[in-house]
């Protein structure tokens, strides 16, 4: 029986006003200079920073606010504005989500989750780990969205395998949750820190070779790429880990008894045979996965130009709908009813989030920032790319890390030469900086696709992922400016 009615948290309460408030104060008072635009998208920036940091409305919702604000208040169409909710990155979360979805429904994941335990085991840090270098080394050569498309579900049926029902409550509740939360959040952290591992592997590492290729003549190997990215891959990776498991989760390092082998091995052979549908769907999941491995190759020897991610991903999906499942004769791997699962709310929620993004680059609303880069030359060198990685890490936390990389390389250009640096450590630097947004779900498409799980409160991620991207500063920093150069 419930004690009385369900009044919102404090903070929400209070973010509700001061979002609003903060950002009309902002508006009025600061920005003197600036054009009008950029002030309104820094303001409606401000806005939505608080109402998503305190929920004080549920976080699709703030993601309307650009449909709402921009098109009265400043020079941007509605049809601007509303464009980045129909992006690409959007329908490949749809086509991934849909995979998901038949997955689940044709059983599959269940004996994939439950081959996985018996093969690495079941203790809680193992399996976190476990993914985690997995998730890393996948993401290395393909796209980290993709890379975390295709682990998440595995994860979360491994979280299934592992959290007994009757844990539901008490103690056992908060560690089956922690458990839970460690493993999404694992996978989505190592597919954004894999990304790190090569050119290809995330779009601003190939922004900062073709920079670096047009303007100074440098082509950047993979392998000396790799000679300064893996040891930061190999020192962030366990660094996210440990703090993962034994600071902010504090897990077990040993199994429950009802995730044993022998109990694991024993549900496997439950399942019995492989169906047709789980053969079917674990063909068109494994099709997609390589198609996306091998797109640039596909690119080369089709000539299909605009073939990208989420074409690959929408055309598994249609494939789910119309491939048998051999079970029932009218019946499909996908259905409509199932799909109508699908999380639309983070769909409309990285929408925003891209909105905003383009928004600000847009109306020239990251000039301030950028600018602040170049009145730092009488400061000492180790300071100023302390501060660069801190600015690019945090303002990614808001605005894409591809856009923040191409208006960042001309500023980190005039700044390396009016202070005579080296050209590589300050670009790599900054460039393996921002893949290191670990706090909000519109950071990065893996952060969103883990709170899209529904197993990570917001200000669980944010409180883990503020200690990691403190981490990233200090491992980048430091081994890229101090040890590789």
């Amino acid at each position: 029986m419930s004690n009385g009615p369900d009044y919102p948290h404090l903070g929400t309460r209070i973010g509700r006003w001061l979002g609003p408030l903060l950002a009309i104060l902002w508006f009025a008072t600061a920005g003197a200079g600036m054009p009008h635009d950029a002030r309104v998208v820094l303001a409606l920036a401000i806005w939505m920073a608080v109402w998503w940091m305190t929920e004080a409305v549920p976080l699709s919702v703030t993601a309307l606010l650009p449909l709402v604000v921009l098109p009265p208040f400043s020079g941007l169409a509605f049809g601007t504005v509303a464009s980045p909710y129909a992006s690409g990155i959007v329908f490949l979360f749809m086509g991934g989500f849909m995979l998901g979805l038949a997955l689940q429904h044709s059983g599959l994941h269940r004996r994939i989750a439950l081959s996985v335990l018996v093969l690495v085991g079941s203790g809680q840090r193992q399996l976190v780990g476990g993914f985690m270098l997995v998730t890393a080394l996948l993401s290395m050569w393909m796209s980290n969205t993709a890379t975390a498309m295709i682990v998440m579900p595995i994860g979360l049926s491994v979280i299934q395998a592992c959290c007994d029902p009757r844990e539901a409550e008490g103690a056992g509740g908060q560690a089956a949750s922690g458990f839970a939360a460690a493993i999404v959040l694992g996978i989505a952290y190592a597919a954004s820190i894999g990304g790190m591992g090569t050119p290809i592997g995330t779009p601003p590492n190939l922004i900062m070779s073709g920079y670096l290729r047009e303007h100074y003549g440098m082509d950047v190997s993979m392998l000396e790429w790799m000679r300064v990215a893996i040891p930061v891959l190999l020192l962030l990776l366990p660094a996210t880990w440990a703090w993962l498991c034994f600071v902010s989760f504090r897990l077990s390092g040993s199994a429950a008894p009802s995730t044993s082998r022998d109990v694991l091995r024993a549900r496997l052979a439950g399942l019995g045979p492989v169906t047709p549908a789980e053969r079917r769907v674990g063909a068109i999941f494994a099709l997609v996965a390589v198609c996306w491995v091998l797109r640039p190759q596909i690119v080369a020897w089709t000539g299909l130009k605009g073939l990208d991610d989420a074409v690959i991903a929408l055309t598994g999906a249609l494939l789910l709908f119309l491939v048998p499942s051999g079970r029932l004769r009218h019946e499909r791997l996908l259905d409509w009813h199932t799909a109508q699962h699908l999380p639309w709310d983070i769909l409309l929620l990285f929408g925003g989030g891209l909105s905003l993004a383009a928004a600000i680059s847009a109306s020239g609303a990251d000039a301030p920032l950028t600018a602040m880069l170049s009145g730092f030359e009488t400061v000492p060198v180790v300071v100023i790319i302390l501060l660069l990685a801190v600015l690019v890490v945090f303002s990614g936390e808001l605005t894409s890390n591809t856009a923040a990389a191409t208006a960042l390389m001309p500023v980190l250009g005039a700044l390396c030469a009016a202070r005579g640096l080296d050209v590589l450590p300050v670009f790599m630097v900054a460039t393996l900086a921002g893949s290191c947004g670990f706090m909000l779900p519109v950071a990065t498409p893996p952060n969103a696709i883990a709170f899209g799980t529904g197993l990570v409160p917001m200000r669980q991620m944010m409180r883990a992922g503020l200690a990691v991207n403190l981490i990233g500063i200090a491992v980048i920093v430091g081994y890229v400016w101090l040890v590789a150069f």
